[in-house]
């Protein structure tokens, strides 16, 4: 770990040369191939230093951040050809992937609250500083004060914790909590995270203002974070959870419906893709409340696919964006004139959106849905409206921007370059050649 740590940390005065963008993006490429070949041990900690180590759920989750932040680079060349203070530009993300690796990888539970907290800084600087509209600072508030509010209490159930067991580390952390006011501070910060319906309003708004960098990461890595978290958290709150973990899932199936309702009046191309990323997060809360193997697994599952196809989405919205100037799917019909050759790809990253086969959502789903419904057959009710509405706003985002009759009128053709279809590429082929590999999660089983 701390050889990944340090290379990144000796990359960021890099930043500071001329013309050193693309050097900066190719060395990440190659840091996130060596990280691929660690090979990590499937039942414990390995790579370990006294606080840093990692398991089977980190990896993914780090490979994930690697990839995405090389992805971020990739898509965000505008930054780079118009000059908008790259030097800082290519430091905060560099940064960022730092938190992000720490916090995946913390044994300790006040660093993992400490690093999942400072993640929010470099991203807030994201919209902030490189968004496109003056509501960036409305959102950048919302985000701060959301995340911030709830996640405070969970400071002060993590000093509970260790005044009562004298450790943090997690393979220390044996015992079953049997306190209502702790599960809920506990809880609470990674709900918000993730988001939970009910405490969701800041995602939309941080999407539509962030640049496309801000859009990947958010919908790539930090809405992971509050899974992540849950899953690590709830060996101290089965009691508990057995108890309450319904009032969260019923709000989650129910909340995942309605906003599945509200993608289908969205007008804005990324306030539709930001949407149907809580409507996903809300089976993966109810997956991990659960409490069984199920879905534990299809919650991890349906993370690592969400956080490339939502980001894939998000680069599609924005080659659209840097062509029109416009998000408004009203202006952006009939894109199958302007740009045949992107069609195919918002097909391919449309149909996995709705878990079609033989995209990874697909075997994430089937994993939820079968732990889901087995908790409580009544939740097939709002699990097979969730699916349907699914399907439904992923077609009607793909037919309403590539079918019609064009906006402005204008018929001349104008396709993607290299760096976008690589940049879908990339997006693409991990999404749908992963689920080849799905053994592995009955090899954890």
């Amino acid at each position: 770990m701390l050889m990944i740590i340090m290379s990144l940390l000796f990359m960021i005065p890099l930043c500071f040369l001329n013309n050193i963008y693309w050097l900066v993006q190719l060395l990440l490429f190659l840091m996130s191939f060596i990280f691929m070949f660690f090979v990590v041990n499937t039942s414990m900690f390995q790579e370990m230093s006294y606080f840093l180590g990692m398991d089977l759920i980190s990896f993914g989750l780090i490979l994930l951040s690697f990839w995405i932040c090389v992805l971020m680079l990739t898509a965000s060349e505008s930054v780079n050809r118009l000059n908008y203070s790259n030097n800082y530009f290519l430091m905060n993300i560099l940064i960022l992937l730092i938190l992000l690796i720490l916090t995946f990888s913390s044994m300790n539970l006040f660093y993992f609250y400490l690093f999942f907290e400072s993640s929010l800084i470099p991203t807030l600087f994201l919209i902030i500083g490189w968004g496109y509209q003056p509501e960036r600072l409305q959102a950048g508030i919302y985000l701060l004060f959301y995340t911030l509010l709830a996640s405070l209490p969970m400071l002060v159930s993590v000093m509970y914790i260790y005044n009562m067991n004298n450790s943090l580390m997690f393979f220390m952390l044996n015992m079953n909590y049997m306190n209502y006011l702790f599960y809920f501070c506990m809880i609470m910060a990674f709900l918000v995270k993730m988001p939970m319906f009910l405490v969701h309003l800041w995602l939309p708004k941080a999407h539509v203002e962030a640049p496309i960098s801000g859009s990947m990461i958010l919908a790539g890595i930090m809405l992971k974070l509050g899974g992540y978290g849950m899953l690590r958290v709830f060996s101290l709150l089965l009691s508990m959870g057995l108890k309450l973990n319904f009032i969260f899932m019923t709000i989650s199936l129910m909340g995942g419906f309605l906003v599945s309702l509200i993608c289908l009046r969205q007008i804005d191309l990324k306030s539709l893709i930001a949407y149907s990323s809580v409507a996903h997060m809300s089976m993966v809360i109810s997956g991990i409340m659960t409490l069984m193997y199920w879905g534990y697994y299809g919650s991890y599952t349906l993370m690592i696919a969400h956080g490339l196809c939502s980001s894939g989405l998000f680069c599609l919205a924005n080659m659209s964006y840097e062509r029109t100037n416009s998000r408004s799917l009203l202006i952006n019909k009939g894109m199958m004139n302007f740009m045949p050759s992107m069609t195919l790809w918002w097909f391919l990253l449309s149909s996995s959106n709705m878990a079609a086969p033989p995209s990874l959502n697909l075997l994430g789903e089937i994993f939820l849905l079968n732990s889901i419904v087995n908790w409580s057959w009544v939740s097939m009710i709002m699990l097979s409206l969730l699916s349907f509405f699914s399907a439904a706003y992923s077609l009607y985002l793909y037919s309403y921007s590539q079918h019609g009759e064009m906006y402005s009128g204008v018929y001349s053709s104008m396709n993607g370059n290299i760096r976008e279809f690589l940049l879908l590429m990339l997006h693409w082929i991990p999404l749908n050649l992963l689920i080849i590999k799905s053994d592995l999660c009955l090899l954890w089983l």
